[in-house]
């Protein structure tokens, strides 16, 4: 396992707080070869990298799948053995697209101690705009998710303040994002593009599926086809994606 340009730097309860787990599920973890050994230091202090970082979120993500842990070590074992953090975050990220929505609410302290920084009204309102976080319903700040006042629960009492609905699989994300030397507009013009083409495929994919069927196939059948389809499908465009951003990246280095 690579460790980029970064030395290890948490200790295992930074470790622990970063990825949203307890220092107990990290040793135990390790203990069943899931995660690599830590760099031992001064005073017999183990350290853990990024690449430990982003290996323990891809556990989480496949337990959330409903694997077991033979399975995830079967699962790891087939990886590359020098995939750094960032192909190990995109491993997850294919991984989570299939999960339901696993939103949480959280306080403003846990979302600090799973983030592994402290986060000021800006990163706040930062990762609202990007939908990472909402601002609970009743909760205090700035601003809400929505951009209008917010308002009482179903129940007609106040959230609790600076309470925030998050998604674990997205957090990580966001939060490397704010230190992203890019303005915040350019971030935001950036998912924008995403989110206009990748809706554009999908609905001329969903064209020709629908084309393909006819119209006398039975619902169940269109379903079946759909299942079939989605995983090559989100290879297909993760792979053409990457291949062509490169591309693009090579020629822009080029012309520079």
């Amino acid at each position: 396992m690579t460790t980029d340009t970064e030395e290890p730097t948490l200790r295992v309860d930074e470790l622990a707080a970063r990825a949203g787990v307890t220092v107990r599920t990290v040793r135990f973890y390790s203990s069943k070869g899931l995660l690599p050994p830590p760099v031992i230091g001064p005073r017999r202090v183990g350290h853990y990298s990024q690449e430990h970082l982003a290996r323990l979120a891809l556990i989480e993500e496949l337990q959330r799948q409903g694997m077991t842990l033979a399975a995830i070590e079967r699962h790891l074992q087939q990886l590359p053995a020098d995939l750094s953090a960032q192909d190990l975050a995109l491993h997850r990220a294919v991984v989570a697209s299939w999960a339901p929505d696993a939103a949480e609410d959280v306080t403003r302290e846990e979302l600090e101690r799973r983030a592994g920084r402290p986060l000021g009204e800006e990163d706040l309102e930062r990762l609202v705009a990007m939908n990472i976080i909402e601002r609970a319903e009743g909760a205090s700040g700035t601003a809400h998710s929505s951009g209008s006042p917010a308002a009482p629960d179903s129940s007609g009492s106040p959230a609790a303040p600076d309470t925030f609905r998050v998604d674990p699989a997205l957090l990580a994300l966001g939060v490397q994002l704010l230190d992203v030397p890019l303005a915040h507009e350019s971030i935001l013009a950036a998912r924008g593009v995403l989110l206009e083409h990748s809706r554009a495929a999908a609905r001329e994919l969903s064209a020709l599926l629908r084309e393909a069927v006819g119209e006398h196939e039975s619902v169940a059948a269109v379903k079946s086809l759909s299942a079939h389809m989605q995983p090559l499908v989100v290879q297909a465009l993760l792979t053409t994606f990457q291949r062509s951003l490169k591309a693009e990246l090579r020629e822009w280095l080029k012309e520079s």
